[in-house]
């Protein structure tokens, strides 16, 4: 279970796709204008991730090392075919709100970063885990970056929802305040990357706070000096 909680921890916070390993950033920082396009391109991505992990994992015995990249590569590329068929005849709308970014999935570092550094080493169980946490991260990622935008460049939350679940989705647009104007910024590719920048130092205050708050080896062997006089 320890070994499970390490990768849950790596893949939401410690080793997290978009804050830390910052792989992906182009469509991360592309189609997240709207919570909406986030989910879509998020859940897609962990789609595959988890797909590429358990397939990697089942075939990393017959395929020989001088070919496994151009092996991993061509995995990932049908899956995400597959994935692009079904957002195309499911959610047409959330297909053209994409458009070039669901099938650039394959390029995306992430995956075949997953496939290759945990994937081939590690059991199907194992792998399909990773690929869910790593996916599940970088979902989070997408979303809270794509809600921060949306709100503040329309005042709205789940704009287009029809688009990802159909349209029964349409009433659950949440408007915070009306505005005249879009803010162009918060829409624009310097909004997504400022926004970034401040998740980026959210993450690293906490992880210095935390950081701070552990005891230091000194700190340990004082207290351990201290607990062994005690019981003498």
């Amino acid at each position: 279970m320890n070994e499970y909680k390490q990768i849950a921890l790596q893949g939401l916070w410690k080793n997290n796709p978009g804050l830390v390993q910052l792989l992906g950033l182009c469509p991360l920082l592309a189609v997240t204008a709207t919570l909406t396009n986030a989910l879509g391109l998020g859940l897609a991505t962990m789609l595959v991730l988890i797909g590429s992990n358990v397939l990697v994992s089942l075939v990393k015995s017959l395929v020989p090392k001088e070919i496994r990249i151009p092996i991993f590569v061509m995995i990932i590329a049908a899956l995400v075919t597959c994935v692009q068929l079904l957002v195309n005849a499911y959610a047409y709308g959330l297909y053209l709100s994409l458009g070039i970014f669901l099938p650039l999935i394959v390029t995306n570092c992430v995956i075949i970063g997953r496939a290759e550094a945990f994937a081939s080493r590690n059991s199907v169980v194992k792998s399909a885990f990773d690929g869910f946490m790593m996916g599940l991260g970088f979902l989070l990622v997408l979303s809270v970056l794509g809600a921060s935008r949306e709100i503040l460049s329309q005042g709205t939350l789940f704009a287009g929802a029809d688009l990802l679940l159909g349209d029964w989705a349409a009433d659950l647009t949440i408007h915070f305040w009306q505005l005249d104007t879009s803010f162009l910024l918060a829409m624009l590719p310097p909004g997504a990357f400022i926004a970034m920048g401040f998740l980026i130092a959210f993450k690293n205050i906490i992880d210095k706070k935390l950081a701070d708050r552990a005891p230091t080896p000194d700190t340990v062997e004082v207290v351990t000096r201290a607990r062994v006089t005690k019981v003498s």
